[in-house]
Formats: C-alpha cells, sequence, structure tokens
C-alpha cells in the first residue's frame, strides 16, 4: 500500500523492449539505496517490483507486464522522462495521503496546467491542473474526494463529469513530474479505493436482496 506522497522523483535511464514487454531502468538516488530485489515501488503510480538494484550508482530495473504496458502511461516512457516515486508505506506509519494501491485504472490526458495567476514567480504560486477523465474512472470522481494523478495523492477541486480539475501547491509541482506535463500526455489515474469498495458492497447488497412474502407484509404491501 502506499499513500500518494511522492518521496522522490527518478530519471528513467532506458527503455528496451522485450517481446510485447518493457524493461525500464531508473535513476533513484535516495531510493535505490534502500531497496532489495522483490520489493515493491510505485513508479508515477504503478507499483512495480525492483530489480537488478545498483547502489552505485543508484539505480534499479522494473519489468512492465503486458497489461501494464496496455493500461498505463509507462509504455510511452523515455529516455530522460521524470517519474514519481514512493515506496511501500509500513504498518502503523501515519496515513497522509489517501490509500494507493499502485493499480492504475486507466490513463487520462493532461488539458492544462496553468498558473493561478500568471503574472507571478512560478516558485511560489499554485497552479490548476485540468485532465480529462475516462468513464470508468469518472464514476468513482467526486467534488473534494481523492484521486491519485501520477502516483500523486491529490484533491478534487471541481468535476464536470468528464474533466477533473485539481489545484497544486507549489511543492507539489516542484517536487513530483508535474512540472515536466504539458497538454496532450497521458497521466496515470488511480481512484479512491474507498469509493470502489463502497460501490462492490452496495452491489453485493443489492443482489442478495430476495423480495418474499413476508417483506411485503413487513413494509405494509
Amino acid at each position: 500500500m502506499f499513500t500518494g506522497l511522492i518521496e522522490t522523483t527518478g530519471t528513467i535511464l532506458s527503455v528496451e523492449d522485450r517481446a510485447g514487454t518493457k524493461r525500464i531502468a531508473i535513476s533513484a538516488p535516495g531510493i535505490a539505496e534502500r531497496l532489495r530485489t522483490g520489493d515493491s515501488v510505485a513508479v508515477s503510480g504503478v507499483c512495480l517490483t525492483a530489480l537488478d538494484i545498483s547502489v552505485e550508482p543508484p539505480l534499479f530495473h522494473a519489468d512492465l507486464a503486458a497489461e501494464t504496458v496496455a493500461r498505463t502511461s509507462l509504455a510511452q516512457l523515455k529516455a530522460g522522462a521524470v517519474v514519481n516515486l514512493e515506496l511501500p508505506t509500513p504498518a502503523g506509519t501515519p496515513l497522509g495521503g489517501h490509500v494507493v494501491q499502485g493499480h492504475v485504472d486507466a490513463t487520462g490526458t493532461v488539458l492544462s496546467l496553468e498558473p493561478v495567476a500568471a503574472e507571478a514567480d512560478v516558485a511560489t504560486t499554485d497552479w490548476w491542473l485540468r485532465v480529462s477523465v475516462p468513464e470508468n474512472v469518472a464514476r468513482y470522481v467526486i467534488e473534494k474526494g481523492s484521486i491519485a494523478i501520477e502516483g500523486i495523492s491529490l484533491t478534487v477541486a471541481k468535476f464536470d463529469g468528464k474533466t477533473v480539475t485539481i489545484a497544486i501547491i507549489p511543492h507539489t509541482y516542484a517536487h513530483t513530474n508535474l512540472y515536466t506535463l504539458s497538454p496532450g500526455v497521458p497521466v496515470n489515474l488511480e481512484a479512491d479505493v474507498m469509493l470502489r469498495f463502497f460501490e462492490q458492497r452496495q452491489q453485493k447488497k443489492e443482489a442478495e436482496f430476495e423480495l418474499t412474502l413476508e417483506y411485503l407484509i413487513a413494509n405494509g404491501y
């Protein structure tokens, strides 16, 4: 489990095609030194397995399964791209963001990323991020609710059913890969797992409901 609070960013060193899958190498100072082979690490919101770890230089590799290539923005990565990195949250650690599984539901498309005040210093201004959201994610988006974009735990400021608008503070803009994004690029989306869980519970309750004579009598029919 992750929280969506990005620890640091890494840089893609290489992307190797492997018969429908890919292997990526990531420069990850501050992260690689803490990894062991087989550990999980969230890369721009995608839970991957760390392989072939090096401490000097600090880097690790990860294999992208065909499902990951098809469902996430990682398939678009090229050498030099900046990615968000987060290690799993240890049990008992305060949950600063929200519950993020690292299981990307779909990709959205960046529509715009603009400073709130055009004349302000980019280092101190807030930003408005607008992302188009596919239908399978939109059903779990609510204003003031949570959504993970590129693995970042963010709060929905506005939602019109198709486009989510997020207020980005200067720290998040500067310390994640958001500053590298431009209109038209795909971003990884993970809906709030609690809303998905609630929907599943409601569907289960409805499926278990049975209309009986006793129910009708008890409810005045």
